[in-house]
């Protein structure tokens, strides 16, 4: 079980919720991870407008964080994202329940990094005519957890980034992938390494020396 922050009924919201939203705004599907935690750390944000047209796809690579790190930057694109190209109204779905719950206003921020994140989207949230935000299930954002994913393999030089029909990234990687040359030979039919090691699932392209 996750361990969230103590539980604060004083903790004000970053806004006030209304329910009902304006005539035109933004749905983004945000999520964020790491892998190892902290490790390897990527989001991914598929944002659409009131009609369920997609609109953008966001990613970054983030380099060495935390889950928590990734979810509350996710956020922030998201955010940032709406002011610049409007409509300046957003619901923003995450399947953090800690981002979620503080951004409410249930959880305390004890984390000093995240404290900066937090302060970050205030400021932004403050600037928007309309904001809600809302907890879902990781099966129910699969498509932001494979932009994630992806951000995290292009960090980490395992696959080049993919961008499908309709898709307007925003953000991308200022890391490039990483090129690497391993030394191997064939014995049984396999290649075997002679040198250096690769992750489990690692693509890899063959070049026959001779």
């Amino acid at each position: 079980m996750p361990s969230y922050p103590s539980r604060s009924a004083g903790s004000k919201p970053l806004f006030e919720s209304r329910e009902n939203p304006p005539e035109h705004y933004l749905i983004a599907h945000s999520d964020g991870g790491a892998r190892g935690n902290p490790g390897p750390a990527g989001y991914g944000v598929v944002i659409k407008d009131e009609t369920g047209r997609k609109v953008a796809a966001l990613s970054e690579y983030l380099g060495h964080q935390t889950n928590n790190f990734a979810e509350y930057q996710g956020l922030i694109a998201a955010l940032e994202y709406a002011i610049k190209h409007g409509p300046k109204a957003l619901k923003l779905i995450s399947d953090s329940e800690l981002l979620v719950r503080q951004i409410k206003g249930i959880y305390k921020v004890k984390n000093a990094v995240l404290q900066d994140l937090h302060g970050r989207a205030k400021e932004l949230i403050a600037q928007m005519d309309w904001f809600s935000v809302g907890h879902a299930f990781r099966e129910q954002n699969q498509e932001a957890d494979q932009l994630a994913n992806e951000a995290m393999d292009k960090g980490m030089g395992r696959i080049s980034a993919r961008v499908g029909a309709g898709d307007s990234p925003t953000r991308v990687s200022n890391q490039p992938p990483a090129q690497q040359e391993f030394e191997g030979v064939v014995r049984n039919g396999k290649v075997e390494l002679v040198s250096g090691t690769l992750a489990e699932g690692t693509r890899v392209q063959l070049r026959v020396k001779k």
